[in-house]
This record gives C-alpha cells, structure tokens and sequence, in this order.
C-alpha cells in the first residue's frame, strides 16, 4: 500500500469521527432544550385559560359622538367655519399633448403650366410670406406662346373695329377672350395680364405669387429647375390657429364631447393659458397605453404654440349645480367620509357622507343639506377628540337640568381607586395580560365589581391607519384584584380608560396614556 493511500483512509476516518460527536453533541442540546420548554409549559399558572382574549377585545369601529370644545379650545386649535352650498362645478380632466399643424390650414403651391424656374424669392423652409409675396419666375414656352395668341388677337379686334363685314368683329373679339380666359386659367395675375396689354410686349419671365400667407414648411422649388403642373414646389402653412393632440384614457371618453372647452399650457410661457375647444374624438385606441387621441383647436395668438411642442391639457368638464363643500371640511377615517355639523354653543356633531373631491370642492352626494354649518379646518383634531370621548363613554349631550346628576356621578365615582399592571411590562404589540387593582377611598379591596380596561388610538388619515380600539372585561380574582387578557393591534401610544361599577352604578373611572412597545 502506498504512503498516499494510507495517508487518505487516516483522513476519511477523523472525519467520520468528527461528524459522529458532533451528531451526539446536537441530539443531547435538542433534548434538554425539548425538557426545559417542557417544564415552563408545565409551570403556567391553572388560570391561564381564564386569561385568555375575549371576543370582546378585538379592535371594533369607533362611534360616531358628538363633541363640545370650549371657544378658547377652538381658537386654540383654529378652528373655521364655513356652510355647504349649492354650485355650479366642473371636473378637470389632465393629460398631456402635442401641437400639430392644422390640416385645414395647409395650401400647395404649384403651377398649372410646365417650365423652367428662373430666379427663387422664397428660398427657405419655414420662411415667413404673406399673401401677394412673390416665390419664383418662371419661363414657359407655352405661356409665351398663348401671350402672343392674346397680343395677336388683340390686335386684331383694334384692326376690325370699323369692319363693315357682318360677323368679322365678334370673330375677332371672340379670340380676344379665349385667349384672355386661357391666361386665367393658368393662374396669370391680373396685374401681369394688365402689363401685358399695356406694354404689348410678350413677358417672358413670369413672377409667381403666394397664394397665402404663412410658413414655408417644405420648398423643393430651385433656380434652373424644369417643372411640371404635378410638381409640388412650396408647402405653406398657417399657424394662427393650431391643433393640439392629446392622450386621453379611454376610462375618460364617455365624459367628453366634441365642443367641450380645453386649456393648454406650456412650460415655456408660465402664467399663460391657450385656450381651445375638442373638434374630434379620433376613432382608434392605443394598444399599449389605452389611450385615445382627442383633437383640439386653439387660437396661437404670436404663434407661440409651435408644432412639435409638447403641452399639458386639460378639459373641462361641466357637472351642473351641485352640493359642494370645501375639501379641508372631508375627513378621510378609515372608510368613512366624516364631515363635523356645527350644532351651535361649541357641540360638533360627526357626520358620515358620500364625497367625491374635484380640487379644492368636494361634492356631498348623500349626508348634509344645503345651508348647513360644517368645520372647514382642524377637523382631525376634532375627530380624535371625538373618538376619544366615545372610546371612554364619557360624553353625552347635557340635557337641560342635568347638573345635579352630573354631580351625583362625579360623587359615585370617587368612591374607588383603580391601578393597572400589565404582562409585560411595557405592554406590547399583540396578547397581554391585565391586571386591575381595585381599592376604596380607604385603601381596602373591592370585591364583586365589574371592571373594564380600554385601549385607544386616534385615527391618523395621513398614515392610512384607522381608529384602534380594545376593550377587555376582567374577572374577579378575589382580594380586589380583576384580571383578563387581550391583543393590540400595535405599538405606540395608547388611550387608556379604567372603569368600575358596582350595581349597575359607576364607582370608579381613570384615565391615562400608555405606551406599548412593537411596530405599527
């Protein structure tokens, strides 16, 4: 056997025994871990199912109750008031565009004769010509020829004027006007036939004026270059008006109409607005962005919208008269829509509705009337006020004459002292248990009681997150303490309300804040 055959069976034998300890050192960890896990669970108290979490100690909505805040709580936290009325409204809808030439405002320029360009006027694309302005002259043999049939004939009307001979004139006269009516139809300026018959000189270099007025967009027209009548030699454009294309969701297009008006701005000109109608929802859908083309026609006072440029959109869309409150007054809690009704002497009273915002209004299809008084600014601080008083059952609307009962109550519920222990200590985020210690004014326990913990925490719209509330009965231990169990929904900062009662009378209340640790 060779040294290097031994040398690998010694290796592959300390490491089968390596592997073997360590194979025995982790079975006996597992079993001794599997012992002590074994004897806590065996250590828990006989009572533990009794702490286990009521149905009642799941979070639950909170009510809606009405509020009532001092003037100086009010000034304090800025509260405004304002009242929800009938408007006429209008929705927005925003999308994004481009400008393009108006296809209505396009002209060809090409001549109804063949020839030969001589010199070019206009010899740039997009050059600005007015109507009258000339763009090329132009040589043409058949031109020059149907001159000199005018001249001819002209001539000859002046020769047999005085004929005696019946019929020789009006021949004559008759040619006149065939050739004259040629010249026209081949798009002759008047003024050019004018010079013609006032100089009585052939013209052989004829100038070609524009026919509108506008930008030279495309311009194949050259010095010495030969033309047909299908050649098209200028493409003239006019920008006083143009179209703008925009992309609309087709989610959007059952809202609008052709006529509905359109503003247009641009990031070059901030401040100004261009404003258009819709002239054409386009009958095809993007495939890929589900989108529709939508055409509209704006004014471009200084021809400042120029083709190409990209703009932003957007249409207005008439909604008729409707009931409209400012935006600030909606309170988004949870699911719910609230807005806060002014009942007068400071009482606020939450109220749900259905709202849909359009900017800086909101329309109340369902929960408020025209003409009411509703809280415009601090509503989320009234909001939590008002959770909290329903999270403690603490407020009630004091009837008239109420005084002496509220004294009686104020009176019953000093009769007992309440202190709170929890398990943990800091509670945390999830199951807990809870502990009540209930004594009289003297110090001494209080037994067969009815004592309930609460746990609070305000909605906060800006984070999503709605009212948080667990309630939890505790049971009657003896010795004057109360236990029970239940779950938080998070860590934070709660509000915490203990109560006693006592035949069907409330002999105890306290009210803190605690916090838990964990997570939202």
């Amino acid at each position: 056997m060779t040294n290097s055959s031994r040398n690998y069976k010694i290796a592959f034998f300390f490491a089968l025994a390596a592997t073997v300890v360590l194979a025995a050192v982790l079975v006996v960890n597992w079993g001794s871990g599997h012992r002590e896990k074994t004897a806590i669970f065996k250590e828990e108290p006989s009572s533990a199912a009794s702490l286990a979490p009521s149905p009642a100690a799941t979070a639950t909505d909170i009510p809606l109750t009405p509020v009532q805040l001092p003037p100086e709580r009010m000034q304090a936290i800025g509260v405004k008031l304002g009242t929800a009325e009938i408007q006429r409204i209008s929705d927005e809808i925003r999308a994004a565009g481009n400008v393009e030439i108006d296809e209505r405002r396009i002209a060809y320029v090409q001549t109804r004769f063949p020839g030969w360009i001589r010199n070019v006027y206009a010899d740039a694309s997009y050059q600005f010509i007015r109507k009258g302005d000339p763009l090329f002259t132009i040589y043409s043999p058949d031109l020059v020829t149907t001159e000199q049939e005018y001249l001819l004939a002209k001539k000859n009307v002046e020769a047999v004027q005085s004929s005696s001979v019946s019929g020789v004139a009006a021949g004559s006269q008759s040619l006149l006007a065939a050739a004259r009516q040629r010249l026209e139809q081949w798009e002759v300026p008047a003024s050019e036939i004018q010079k013609l018959e006032s100089t009585g000189k052939v013209i052989t270099d004829l100038t070609f004026n524009s026919p509108v007025t506008g930008y030279v967009t495309e311009r194949t027209a050259l010095p010495n270059m030969y033309i047909q009548p299908e050649t098209k030699l200028y493409t003239v454009a006019d920008l006083s008006s143009v179209w703008v294309s925009a992309q609309i969701f087709q989610s959007d297009l059952g809202r609008i109409k052709p006529g509905d008006p359109a503003a247009v701005t641009v990031d070059a000109y901030p401040g100004q607005t261009f404003s258009g109608r819709i002239r054409d929802i386009l009958p095809q859908i993007d495939m890929n962005t589900r989108t529709a083309r939508v055409r509209i026609a704006s004014p471009n006072p200084g021809l400042k919208l120029k083709p190409g440029m990209y703009v932003n959109v957007v249409l207005q869309i008439p909604l008729g008269r409707k009931l409209v409150v400012p935006s600030s007054a909606v309170l988004q809690a949870g699911l719910r829509q609230l807005v806060f009704v002014d009942r007068g002497e400071g009482v606020f009273e939450p109220r749900e509705v259905q709202a849909s915002g359009h900017g800086d209004r909101t329309i109340i299809t369902k929960g408020l009337k025209a003409g009411e008084r509703i809280v415009i600014s601090a509503g989320f601080l009234i909001d939590s006020e008002s959770q909290l008083k329903a999270a403690a059952g603490a407020f009630e609307p004091p009837p008239p004459g109420a005084g002496a009962a509220a004294a009686m109550n104020q009176s019953a519920a000093a009769q007992a002292k309440l202190e709170l222990s929890t398990q943990p200590d800091p509670p945390r985020k999830g199951n807990n248990s809870f502990r009540v210690k209930l004594t009289d004014t003297a110090g001494s326990p209080m037994a067969g009681a009815q004592v309930n913990v609460t746990f609070f925490m305000p909605a906060m719209p800006a984070m999503g997150m709605a009212a948080t509330k667990t309630s939890v009965d505790l049971a009657d231990k003896g010795g004057g303490l109360y236990e029970g169990a239940g779950e938080l929904g998070s860590g934070g900062t709660w509000q915490v309300t203990l109560t006693a009662q006592k035949n069907g009378r409330v002999i105890g209340t306290r009210h803190f804040t605690l916090n838990a640790e964990g997570g939202m």
